[in-house]
């Protein structure tokens, strides 16, 4: 018979749930058992060995168009690289350079020949990659990238080149050691018949950079980054390219194509769209990385929350028994909320999972739509990345000294998911792009309206514009309509309060940072510094868009649960979690009126309620993340 704690993980696993069982399996196995090993040659051998495991259970394959040689299942590709996080993040990131970054590059950015010949090799582990966009002096602005691929028409050749120091590709996964062939992100310089030679800006190609021995091949010069802060098992390295030449065919042509005579074609005319349809379709990675974020903290609330459930500190008067520390207000709310997070942030990420799936299997993409994706998938990598940094932080802490020991493995996932912050795009400039999303949504209505027509906009278009992004529409609607609000305490137990407190902080910083956009549009000459201006504005509207989407998500999650008792439990966390959001912007909360000082202290109240309230399932609701216990890994809860 499920127990609740089933019922939870069924809930929270979601559509992929099939995968999800079969990937603890594979991790249970002990070739897959958590280690700590610092020396780097044995960390990356290892590493490399698990993925040919994971190779031999058909692990790979998912990702890859079944006439490619895969099976198509886009959705099932992430979800279990998001899995494998739980094992070893050092596995879970050289997987994913692999299959998802340099298989992801000719996949989505090949053409039939690129297929043929490279995927089936990629997915078996005969041609190992690596994935060359980030250079020494550029990483988030892809666009101005140094390295340049020349064409030389007289050869039918490419020629690559790192022509500065800065132009040198950094800290790319498998570079070092490894991989045979990257693909390189590079300005594009050709000419047609009587034209001058110009850029096209970046495309990727397919560079061979080592031969069959592991030695350079002709003008590349690898070098390895050495040990890093955490992931041991990825050979991160340097590359410099030296007049490297490559036949034509090893362009990635799916956007632009060079013929012969070195005349460029694309079927995108804008450049700017060309480049950003490149880079879209390259989203499953951002994706992956914020999901595997996710999956780190909760190894490490896990972690931590058992810890909690068998030390004991200082005696209770009345009977002398030492006090379980979970039992302390104080550490429930070290660790409840966190919990909570975890919960809405991974039924978030199910939904962002799914529209992936659905956008990458289709037969055509809306571009509005894969706009959405992108800037969706963004906000969640920065809100998955920077919650899995603070939750296994608070969890060492809360564990003491024992948690500063490698045997427990919370000092590993610390130092191992430390650089998901700024990898994959660096959270504050993520976090920046779902801004420009939502603002240029209504940039034209915007233009030339006067004070009084821009109140009238914002009052009604704005709200449209934010709350169609849900995919929980219908149901959001049901609970705001039936909604019974007073200002009592028990009020801000009512969903609809919540979403709607949610809801209205985000139109009105999303509205008030537009029209400061336009006002200082109009006083600054310069439209770099008019947004430089308002930037940190927008960064805060951004960000209270992520949070009212996460909500909705968990109201969304609670719904699709089947077991009344599981989701009376969902209900209590999804209240923890709205609350502790609340508590936490408190400040804005009152200086815009939406909270009386007195209102505010229910809050803080609210928050010890449902911890206590909680106290009791602590254990269920860890169990509820469906941790093997083969891959727990900590020394301190074994008897």
């Amino acid at each position: 018979m499920a127990t609740t704690a089933d019922h939870l993980r069924t809930t929270l696993d979601g559509r992929w749930n099939d995968v999800r069982e079969k990937v603890r399996s594979d991790l249970s196995r002990p070739e897959f058992t958590p280690h700590f090993t610092p020396d780097l040659a044995e960390a990356r051998a290892k590493t490399l060995s698990q993925m040919h495991l994971l190779t031999e259970s058909g692990f790979a394959a998912d990702g890859f168009a079944s006439d490619h040689g895969g099976t198509g299942n886009v959705g099932a590709a992430v979800t279990a690289i998001e899995m494998v996080a739980m094992s070893d993040l050092s596995l879970m990131v050289k997987s994913g350079v692999q299959w998802g970054l340099f298989g992801g590059a000719i996949e989505n950015l090949g053409t039939a020949p690129h297929h043929e010949r490279y995927v089936r090799p990629t997915i078996d582990l005969d041609l190992l990659g690596c994935f060359a966009m980030t250079e020494t002096g550029h990483g988030s602005d892809v666009q101005a990238l140094e390295t340049t691929a020349t064409y030389d028409a007289y050869a039918g050749e490419f020629v690559v080149h790192s022509p500065t120091p800065s132009a040198r590709k950094d800290y790319i996964g498998g570079a070092a050691q490894h991989a045979r062939m990257a693909a390189v992100f590079a300005q594009l310089i050709t000419a047609g018949p009587d034209e001058e030679p110009e850029s096209k800006g970046v495309h990727c190609f397919l560079v061979p950079i080592r031969d069959d021995d592991g030695a350079d091949l002709p003008g590349v010069v690898t070098s390895d980054c050495g040990f890093k802060g955490g992931l041991p098992g990825v050979d991160n390295g340097r590359i410099v390219f030296e007049h490297v030449r490559i036949p034509r065919e090893n362009l990635l042509n799916r956007y632009a194509d060079v013929a012969a005579d070195g005349t460029y074609s694309s079927p995108i005319d804008s450049p700017t769209r060309r480049f950003f349809t490149m880079v879209g379709t390259l989203v499953r990675g951002r994706v992956t990385v914020g999901g595997a974020a996710g999956a780190g903290a909760r190894v490490a609330l896990d972690i931590a929350t058992r810890y909690a459930l068998q030390r004991r500190q200082f005696d209770r008067p009345e009977s002398g028994d030492e006090v379980l520390i979970m039992d302390y207000l104080v550490h429930q709310r070290r660790l409840l909320p966190l919990i909570a997070r975890s919960y809405a942030l991974h039924f978030a990420q199910n939904e962002l999972v799914t529209r992936l799936h659905e956008i990458q299997t289709a037969e055509e993409v809306d571009p509005q739509e894969q706009r959405e994706l992108e800037a969706r998938a963004a906000g969640l990598k920065a809100a998955n990345t920077w919650h899995a940094t603070r939750a296994i932080q608070e969890c060492r802490e809360a564990c003491g000294g024992a948690g500063y020991l490698t045997e427990n493995r919370l000092v590993t996932l610390k130092a191992d998911t430390d650089v998901f912050t700024t990898f994959e795009g660096d959270n504050h400039v993520l976090t920046q792009l779902v801004a420009k999303e939502l603002l240029t949504s209504y940039a034209e209505e915007v233009r030339g309206m006067s004070p009084v027509e821009w109140m009238r906009f914002a009052a009604t278009t704005v709200s449209d514009v934010v709350k169609k992004r849900t995919a929980a529409q219908q149901i959001i609607q049901t609970i705001l309509d039936t909604r019974q609000d007073n200002e009592e305490d028990g009020s801000l137990f009512n969903r609809g309060t919540q979403l709607t407190m949610f809801s209205d902080r985000e139109e009105y910083l999303l509205s008030t940072a537009a029209r400061r956009l336009q006002g200082a549009s109009k006083r600054e000459d310069d439209p770099f510094d008019a947004f430089n201006f308002v930037q940190d504005h927008v960064l805060r509207a951004a960000q209270a868009h992520i949070d009212r989407v996460v909500l909705e998500a968990f109201v969304a999650g609670i719904d699709s649960c089947v077991d009344e008792e599981a989701a009376a439990l969902l209900g209590d966390l999804c209240d923890l979690y709205a609350l502790s959001v609340i508590e936490d912007d408190k400040a804005w909360f009152i200086e815009h009126r939406h909270l009386s000082v007195e209102r505010a202290k229910a809050v803080t109240r609210g928050v010890n309620e449902r911890c206590r309230s909680l106290r009791p399932h602590a254990l269920t609701l860890v169990e509820g993340f469906g941790i093997p216990a083969a891959v727990r890994g900590a020394a301190m809860l074994r008897p």
